[in-house]
Protein backbone atom coordinates (compact mmCIF):
# COMPACT_ATOMS: atom_id res chain seq x y z
CA UNK A 1 0.00 0.00 0.00
CA UNK A 2 0.83 3.33 -0.44
CA UNK A 3 1.49 5.57 2.42
CA UNK A 4 0.20 8.20 0.80
CA UNK A 5 -2.79 6.99 -0.37
CA UNK A 6 -3.25 5.47 3.69
CA UNK A 7 -2.33 8.69 5.21
CA UNK A 8 -4.88 10.45 2.46
CA UNK A 9 -7.37 8.26 3.64
CA UNK A 10 -7.22 8.76 7.18
CA UNK A 11 -7.15 12.79 6.69
CA UNK A 12 -10.40 12.41 4.77
CA UNK A 13 -12.28 10.07 7.34
CA UNK A 14 -11.02 12.96 9.88
CA UNK A 15 -12.04 15.74 8.35
CA UNK A 16 -14.77 14.66 6.53
CA UNK A 17 -14.53 16.43 3.46
CA UNK A 18 -12.01 16.20 0.07
CA UNK A 19 -11.56 20.29 0.10
CA UNK A 20 -10.43 20.61 3.84
CA UNK A 21 -8.13 17.37 3.51
CA UNK A 22 -6.56 18.93 0.39
CA UNK A 23 -5.89 21.95 2.16
CA UNK A 24 -4.24 20.18 5.19
CA UNK A 25 -1.69 18.08 3.23
CA UNK A 26 -1.47 20.76 0.56
CA UNK A 27 -2.17 18.99 -2.77
CA UNK A 28 -4.84 19.83 -5.17
CA UNK A 29 -8.13 18.38 -4.66
CA UNK A 30 -8.54 16.31 -7.84
CA UNK A 31 -5.22 14.38 -6.89
CA UNK A 32 -6.63 14.15 -3.92
CA UNK A 33 -9.71 12.52 -5.14
CA UNK A 34 -7.38 9.97 -7.46
CA UNK A 35 -5.61 9.13 -4.71
CA UNK A 36 -8.80 7.98 -2.67
CA UNK A 37 -10.27 6.29 -6.26
CA UNK A 38 -6.88 4.54 -6.80
CA UNK A 39 -6.94 3.21 -2.70
CA UNK A 40 -10.16 1.99 -3.33
CA UNK A 41 -9.65 -0.10 -6.45
CA UNK A 42 -6.07 -1.73 -4.97
CA UNK A 43 -8.44 -2.29 -1.75
CA UNK A 44 -11.84 -3.56 -3.71
CA UNK A 45 -13.93 -2.03 -1.15
CA UNK A 46 -15.56 1.26 -1.49
CA UNK A 47 -14.26 3.67 1.42
CA UNK A 48 -16.88 6.35 1.50
CA UNK A 49 -20.97 7.37 1.43
CA UNK A 50 -21.21 11.11 0.03
CA UNK A 51 -23.90 12.23 2.73
CA UNK A 52 -24.63 16.14 0.99
CA UNK A 53 -20.98 17.80 1.01
CA UNK A 54 -19.70 15.11 3.04
CA UNK A 55 -17.86 12.14 3.19
CA UNK A 56 -19.19 9.94 5.23
CA UNK A 57 -17.03 6.31 6.34
CA UNK A 58 -18.85 2.59 5.00
CA UNK A 59 -18.68 -0.02 7.19
CA UNK A 60 -15.96 -1.71 5.49
CA UNK A 61 -13.85 1.61 5.84
CA UNK A 62 -14.49 2.13 9.83
CA UNK A 63 -12.96 -0.95 9.89
CA UNK A 64 -9.34 -0.34 7.97
CA UNK A 65 -9.53 3.52 10.24
CA UNK A 66 -7.66 1.98 12.51
CA UNK A 67 -5.33 -0.25 10.83
CA UNK A 68 -4.39 2.51 8.34
CA UNK A 69 -3.42 4.53 11.83
CA UNK A 70 -1.86 2.11 12.81
CA UNK A 71 0.41 1.60 9.28
CA UNK A 72 1.64 5.44 9.59
CA UNK A 73 1.87 5.35 13.27
CA UNK A 74 4.61 2.45 12.52
CA UNK A 75 5.98 4.28 9.43
CA UNK A 76 6.79 7.03 11.66
CA UNK A 77 8.34 5.00 13.67
CA UNK A 78 10.33 3.76 11.74
CA UNK A 79 11.58 7.31 10.13
CA UNK A 80 12.55 8.80 13.58
CA UNK A 81 14.22 5.33 14.50
CA UNK A 82 16.67 5.72 10.85
CA UNK A 83 17.25 9.33 11.84
CA UNK A 84 18.71 8.13 15.71
CA UNK A 85 20.86 5.68 13.96
CA UNK A 86 22.30 8.40 11.36
CA UNK A 87 23.21 10.60 14.13
CA UNK A 88 24.61 7.77 15.34
CA UNK A 89 23.70 7.63 19.18
CA UNK A 90 21.26 4.69 18.43
CA UNK A 91 21.62 0.94 18.39
CA UNK A 92 21.81 -2.07 19.63
CA UNK A 93 26.47 -3.02 20.25
CA UNK A 94 27.34 -6.25 20.81
CA UNK A 95 30.52 -6.93 22.80
CA UNK A 96 32.61 -9.86 23.46
CA UNK A 97 34.72 -9.65 26.51
CA UNK A 98 36.68 -11.92 28.71
CA UNK A 99 35.23 -12.81 32.35
CA UNK A 100 38.32 -10.87 34.17
CA UNK A 101 37.78 -7.78 31.77
CA UNK A 102 33.84 -7.97 32.33
CA UNK A 103 34.49 -7.94 36.13
CA UNK A 104 37.41 -5.82 36.54
CA UNK A 105 36.51 -3.04 33.27
CA UNK A 106 33.07 -3.47 31.75
CA UNK A 107 31.38 -3.13 34.96
CA UNK A 108 31.80 0.09 36.02
CA UNK A 109 32.16 1.38 32.49
CA UNK A 110 28.93 0.24 31.38
CA UNK A 111 27.03 3.00 34.05
CA UNK A 112 29.36 5.92 32.29
CA UNK A 113 28.59 4.88 28.23
CA UNK A 114 24.83 4.80 29.37
CA UNK A 115 24.83 7.95 30.64
CA UNK A 116 26.15 9.60 27.37
CA UNK A 117 24.51 6.94 24.92
CA UNK A 118 21.46 6.35 26.47
CA UNK A 119 20.16 5.20 23.43
CA UNK A 120 22.72 2.46 22.68
CA UNK A 121 22.20 -0.43 24.38
CA UNK A 122 25.09 -2.94 25.09
CA UNK A 123 24.94 -6.45 25.26
CA UNK A 124 27.92 -8.08 26.65
CA UNK A 125 29.13 -11.46 25.60
CA UNK A 126 31.36 -13.79 27.76
CA UNK A 127 34.17 -15.23 25.84
CA UNK A 128 36.83 -16.74 27.40
CA UNK A 129 39.01 -18.08 24.95
CA UNK A 130 39.91 -16.07 21.42
CA UNK A 131 38.87 -18.79 19.24
CA UNK A 132 35.73 -18.18 20.11
CA UNK A 133 35.61 -14.27 20.08
CA UNK A 134 36.95 -14.96 16.63
CA UNK A 135 34.13 -16.88 15.62
CA UNK A 136 31.61 -14.51 16.49
CA UNK A 137 33.58 -11.51 14.66
CA UNK A 138 33.46 -13.91 11.55
CA UNK A 139 30.11 -14.59 11.97
CA UNK A 140 29.22 -11.12 12.31
CA UNK A 141 27.33 -12.16 15.64
CA UNK A 142 28.84 -9.10 17.77
CA UNK A 143 30.46 -6.01 16.92
CA UNK A 144 33.58 -5.59 18.81
CA UNK A 145 35.82 -8.12 20.51
CA UNK A 146 38.34 -8.02 23.20
CA UNK A 147 41.60 -9.59 24.09
CA UNK A 148 45.00 -8.63 24.40
CA UNK A 149 46.86 -7.48 21.09
CA UNK A 150 48.99 -10.14 20.38
CA UNK A 151 45.77 -12.58 19.87
CA UNK A 152 45.85 -11.46 16.07
CA UNK A 153 49.09 -11.26 13.74
CA UNK A 154 49.94 -7.88 12.73
CA UNK A 155 49.93 -9.18 9.21
CA UNK A 156 46.05 -10.21 9.00
CA UNK A 157 44.23 -8.28 7.11
CA UNK A 158 40.88 -9.50 8.31
CA UNK A 159 40.75 -7.15 11.22
CA UNK A 160 41.07 -3.90 13.08
CA UNK A 161 41.74 -2.61 16.75
CA UNK A 162 42.00 -0.27 19.08
CA UNK A 163 44.95 -0.67 21.35
CA UNK A 164 43.95 -0.07 25.25
CA UNK A 165 46.68 -0.32 28.09
CA UNK A 166 49.20 -2.69 29.29
CA UNK A 167 48.77 -5.16 31.35
CA UNK A 168 51.45 -7.08 33.14
CA UNK A 169 51.47 -10.26 34.28
CA UNK A 170 52.06 -10.28 38.08
CA UNK A 171 52.58 -13.02 40.64
CA UNK A 172 50.74 -13.27 43.71
CA UNK A 173 51.18 -16.01 46.74
CA UNK A 174 49.87 -16.09 50.37
CA UNK A 175 53.69 -15.18 51.53
CA UNK A 176 55.98 -12.67 51.20
CA UNK A 177 58.81 -14.53 50.16
CA UNK A 178 58.53 -13.73 46.73
CA UNK A 179 58.83 -9.70 47.03
CA UNK A 180 61.92 -8.44 45.36
CA UNK A 181 63.24 -5.19 45.26
CA UNK A 182 60.21 -2.65 43.83
CA UNK A 183 57.61 -4.85 44.15
CA UNK A 184 59.06 -7.32 41.23
CA UNK A 185 60.74 -10.61 40.56
CA UNK A 186 62.86 -12.05 37.79
CA UNK A 187 61.12 -15.01 35.81
CA UNK A 188 64.27 -17.63 36.60
CA UNK A 189 63.45 -16.96 40.71
CA UNK A 190 60.12 -18.42 40.17
CA UNK A 191 61.56 -21.41 38.20
CA UNK A 192 61.67 -23.86 41.67
CA UNK A 193 58.16 -22.16 43.06
CA UNK A 194 54.89 -24.19 42.96
CA UNK A 195 52.80 -22.11 39.95
CA UNK A 196 49.30 -22.49 39.49
CA UNK A 197 49.11 -20.76 35.99
CA UNK A 198 46.06 -20.04 33.08
CA UNK A 199 46.03 -22.94 30.57
CA UNK A 200 47.09 -22.44 27.47
CA UNK A 201 44.79 -20.83 24.99
CA UNK A 202 45.74 -17.80 27.27
CA UNK A 203 48.43 -15.63 25.17
CA UNK A 204 49.43 -14.64 28.49
CA UNK A 205 49.98 -17.98 29.48
CA UNK A 206 52.22 -18.39 26.51
CA UNK A 207 53.91 -15.16 27.04
CA UNK A 208 55.22 -16.41 30.00
CA UNK A 209 56.03 -19.95 29.00
CA UNK A 210 58.00 -18.37 25.98
CA UNK A 211 59.80 -15.89 28.17
CA UNK A 212 60.50 -19.38 30.83
CA UNK A 213 62.03 -20.85 27.19
CA UNK A 214 64.26 -18.33 26.90
CA UNK A 215 65.28 -18.04 30.20
CA UNK A 216 66.48 -21.57 29.72
CA UNK A 217 64.13 -22.84 32.41
CA UNK A 218 61.66 -25.00 33.06
CA UNK A 219 58.33 -23.66 35.15
CA UNK A 220 56.77 -25.87 38.37
CA UNK A 221 53.70 -25.90 36.93
CA UNK A 222 51.13 -27.85 39.15
CA UNK A 223 47.84 -26.65 38.25
CA UNK A 224 46.33 -25.30 35.45
CA UNK A 225 43.10 -23.34 35.04
CA UNK A 226 40.98 -21.19 32.71
CA UNK A 227 39.83 -18.99 35.71
CA UNK A 228 42.36 -16.56 37.14
CA UNK A 229 39.98 -16.43 40.16
CA UNK A 230 40.36 -20.52 40.87
CA UNK A 231 44.48 -19.53 40.52
CA UNK A 232 44.45 -16.73 43.15
CA UNK A 233 42.03 -18.99 45.77
CA UNK A 234 44.31 -21.53 45.22
CA UNK A 235 47.27 -19.31 46.37
CA UNK A 236 45.32 -17.74 49.32
CA UNK A 237 44.78 -21.61 50.61
CA UNK A 238 48.95 -21.70 50.44
CA UNK A 239 49.36 -24.14 46.92
CA UNK A 240 51.57 -22.06 45.15
CA UNK A 241 52.16 -18.95 43.25
CA UNK A 242 49.15 -17.41 41.21
CA UNK A 243 50.34 -16.08 37.99
CA UNK A 244 47.67 -13.66 36.38
CA UNK A 245 47.45 -10.65 34.32
CA UNK A 246 47.09 -7.28 35.62
CA UNK A 247 43.78 -7.02 34.61
CA UNK A 248 42.21 -8.92 37.08
CA UNK A 249 41.01 -7.77 40.74
CA UNK A 250 43.32 -9.49 43.13
CA UNK A 251 42.01 -6.69 46.18
CA UNK A 252 39.58 -9.22 47.68
CA UNK A 253 42.56 -12.05 48.19
CA UNK A 254 45.05 -11.45 50.88
CA UNK A 255 47.96 -12.17 48.88
CA UNK A 256 51.42 -10.46 48.38
CA UNK A 257 51.95 -9.40 45.05
CA UNK A 258 54.45 -8.70 42.40
CA UNK A 259 55.40 -7.79 38.83
CA UNK A 260 56.91 -10.67 36.74
CA UNK A 261 60.25 -9.52 34.95
CA UNK A 262 62.68 -10.96 32.56
CA UNK A 263 65.94 -9.25 32.72
CA UNK A 264 64.31 -6.24 34.61
CA UNK A 265 61.69 -5.58 32.02
CA UNK A 266 58.34 -6.40 32.49
CA UNK A 267 56.32 -9.40 31.12
CA UNK A 268 53.73 -7.17 29.45
CA UNK A 269 51.20 -7.07 26.75
CA UNK A 270 48.79 -4.58 24.88
CA UNK A 271 44.92 -4.98 25.57
CA UNK A 272 43.13 -4.37 22.49
CA UNK A 273 39.45 -3.87 21.13
CA UNK A 274 39.02 -5.69 17.48
CA UNK A 275 36.72 -5.59 14.53
CA UNK A 276 36.48 -7.06 11.49
CA UNK A 277 37.40 -4.44 9.08
CA UNK A 278 34.83 -6.32 5.92
CA UNK A 279 31.70 -5.51 8.11
CA UNK A 280 30.83 -1.75 8.58
CA UNK A 281 30.81 -0.36 12.23
CA UNK A 282 27.98 1.81 13.28
CA UNK A 283 29.75 5.13 14.40
CA UNK A 284 28.24 4.80 17.80
CA UNK A 285 31.02 1.11 18.01
CA UNK A 286 33.51 3.89 17.48
CA UNK A 287 32.40 6.65 19.93
CA UNK A 288 32.40 2.98 22.18
CA UNK A 289 35.85 2.66 21.66
CA UNK A 290 37.15 5.86 22.33
CA UNK A 291 35.42 5.86 25.65
CA UNK A 292 36.74 2.39 26.38
CA UNK A 293 40.36 3.85 26.16
CA UNK A 294 39.49 6.91 28.35
CA UNK A 295 38.20 4.61 30.79
CA UNK A 296 40.97 2.33 31.00
CA UNK A 297 43.18 4.91 31.04
CA UNK A 298 41.48 6.23 34.06
CA UNK A 299 41.42 2.87 35.76
CA UNK A 300 44.52 0.86 34.42
CA UNK A 301 45.86 -1.57 35.75
CA UNK A 302 42.74 -3.08 37.94
CA UNK A 303 45.65 -4.58 40.37
CA UNK A 304 49.33 -3.93 41.01
CA UNK A 305 52.19 -5.00 43.01
CA UNK A 306 51.83 -4.64 47.06
CA UNK A 307 53.37 -1.91 48.52
CA UNK A 308 56.97 -3.38 50.19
Amino acid sequence: MDLRHARTFVTVAELGTVSRAAVRLHIAQPALSRQIRDLEEELDLKLFDRVGRRLVLTGEGEQLLGDCRALLNCASAIGERAQQLRRGDAGILKVAASPQFIEGTLSGFLDRHTQRYPNVRVKVIEAIAWSDTLGMLERGEIHLGQNLLGVVQPDDARFANRPLEVVDLLAACHTPLLLGKSGAIEIAHLATQPLLVLDTSFLSRRTFDAACRLAGIEANVVFESRTPHTLLAMAESGHGVAIVPSAVRIDRYPLHIVRVTDGGKPLREHLAVFWDKRRSLPSYATAFCDMLAEYVREVFPISRPSEP
